[in-house]
């Protein structure tokens, strides 16, 4: 892990940006993070629309877990995305999803599986060998926690990381079928936010994916509103949500 950037901020966090070979990351940690008081780390993950222009939405969540709860956070470029190199592949199913959904015509199967499950195989791994450097710093330790979307990302995070300790999951309905079979295979803490009037999701099949997560402890909390219309008070929600496990 190589850091290329170091800012404080005024809040008592430190910005930090990094690369892990060839995969771009931020790291937000509180200044009073130590060896002898290293702070739990929260994992935040993103849709594939490219680290910068996500920035706002995620430097915001990962400044007020760190200033308010002590948490480290830290985020990474998914595979495809931003300044990464692209996969013609992947690219042909965005457009094959915008064309279906411009033309108000259901989205096959086939277009989410091509675009999600190789995401899913390449990500995961990704994340894994990134939580292996950032657990080696000093002043950042475990409990670790999960949230954010691609959610089938989070979903084989939760079965195949034992380090992850909770997740929060921003609910999405284009889900694989075969990620259903591994969500009940997730025993984990779950806090799922629901946008209930999103345009781009399948209300139902979300309720359902919720329904097959195996974990005995899962909390949904629907709210009105569009896609972007999660209400600010949801934030401290979820902070308090890691709190009680990773604290």
């Amino acid at each position: 892990m190589l850091f290329t950037s170091e800012l404080p901020l005024g809040d008592g966090v430190l910005e930090r940006e990094f690369t892990l070979g060839e995969i771009p990351g931020i790291l937000w940690t509180p200044v009073s993070a130590s060896v002898s008081a290293p702070a739990p780390l929260i994992l935040i993950g993103h849709p594939p629309l490219g680290l910068r222009k996500m920035y706002p939405r995620l430097a915001g969540r990962a400044r007020y877990y760190a200033a308010e709860y002590g948490f480290a956070a830290a985020t990474i470029e998914l595979p495809g995305s931003g300044d990464r190199p692209r996969w013609a592949a992947a690219e042909q199913a965005r457009a094959d999803l915008r064309r279906a959904m411009r033309a108000g015509e259901p989205v096959g199967h086939e277009i989410v599986d091509a675009l999600v499950l190789p995401l899913v195989e390449e990500a995961v791994p990704e994340w894994q060998a990134t939580l292996d450097a950032l657990l080696s710093l000093p002043g950042i330790g475990g409990p670790v926690g999960y949230e954010g979307g691609v959610i089938s990302i989070g979903i084989r995070l939760a079965v195949v990381e034992p380090r992850i300790s909770a997740a929060g999951f921003f609910a999405g309905s284009l889900v694989p079928a075969a990620m259903f079979e591994e969500a009940r295979q997730v025993t984990i803490p779950l806090h799922v936010l629901l946008q209930w009037d999103d345009e781009g999701n399948d209300r139902q099949a979300a309720l359902d994916l919720f329904d097959a997560f195996g974990s005995k402890e899962k909390t949904l909390h629907a709210n009105l509103g569009g896609h972007t219309g999660v209400p600010r008070f949801e934030l401290d929600t979820g902070a308090r949500f890691f709190a009680r496990h990773l604290k």
